[in-house]
């Protein structure tokens, strides 16, 4: 008899197989609706990430409330630090607005996480030296990252290949090249700000045929990433911030109400799990003598 488990898994399998093949099986007359990224979604998304960029100049310049929790009421706040230094990844979803208003994205969907993690005994330097170390991230953030190289260097500026590999009922492979750009503003403070300027979906992964699609026109996993890192050293160790914007194709009608929640999880996942490997790494290289 097949469990309940087994019949939620298999009825997600049938679900997102219909999400990813809604161009390519559509009732006869009826308009496609095809995944590519279109020119008025990336605007959105685009603009979106402007008045993000705009808001954490505006942070980091005035110096105040680096961390996400030092926003929040008291006594919440100092429940937030304390179960940071009992190894709690504090997690918060964010919308960026403009003039209050919601930023519409035609045919797409923004997520937006911010992360934030203790790594303690580590110093800033601790920390950068796993961050830029991207011909190990396939080691230090497996099996989320299969592949990494770092392709070109010049000074704090960094171009960088990393290929993802996200399980989840189904498996997605994709390969990105990312811009990161490190400031180091003081002794016990840097931050960054990395882009992914390419995001390709590899079709038939390890296997002779092996291809990569176009740019914009595959099943829309993930078609834009931006994200912006802090590092503050305090309390005995290092604060490490992480906030993330994603853009992935918009869930077609009558389908959100059963995978919408399941989808819109993967990013959050995704940034808990990059947090924790980075503290890992962190304390590997703290405990090397």
């Amino acid at each position: 008899m097949t469990c309940f488990s087994d019949r939620v898994g298999q009825l997600l399998v049938l679900m997102l197989a219909i999400l990813t093949q809604t161009a390519h099986a559509r009732p006869a007359n009826s308009p496609p609706i095809p995944p590519t990224l279109k020119p008025a979604t990336l605007h959105a998304f685009e603009r979106y990430v402007r008045l993000t960029d705009d808001r954490n100049d505006r942070e980091l310049k005035e110096d105040t409330k680096l961390l996400w929790i030092d926003d929040l009421p008291e006594p919440e706040r100092a429940n937030a630090y304390a179960e940071l230094k009992r190894g709690a990844v504090k997690m918060h979803r964010l919308e960026t607005r403009e003039n209050a208003s919601v930023i519409h994205c035609p045919d797409g969907l923004i997520h937006h996480w911010v992360g934030l993690a203790f790594i303690p005994r580590a110093r800033l330097k601790d920390v950068l030296a796993i961050l830029e170390d991207y011909d190990r991230h396939n080691l230090y953030y497996a099996p989320d990252v299969e592949r990494s190289k770092l392709e070109t260097r010049d000074g704090d500026h960094f171009r960088v290949f990393l290929r993802f590999r996200r399980h989840k009922v189904i498996t997605v492979v994709l390969n990105t090249e990312h811009e990161v750009q490190y400031f180091h503003d003081s002794e016990s403070r840097a931050h960054s700000r990395s882009s992914a300027v390419r995001v390709a979906e590899v079709q038939n992964p390890g296997k002779s045929d092996e291809r990569e699609k176009t740019p914009g026109d595959d099943a829309g996993f993930l078609w834009r990433m931006e994200t912006w890192w802090r590092m503050v050293e305090r309390d005995g160790g290092v604060y490490v911030q992480s906030e993330v914007a994603s853009l992935t194709r918009d869930i077609p009608a009558g389908l959100g109400w059963l995978i919408g929640p399941f989808v819109t999880s993967i990013p959050k996942e995704s940034l808990t799990f990059t947090l924790n490997a980075t503290r890992e790494a962190v304390e590997k290289r703290l405990s090397k003598p």
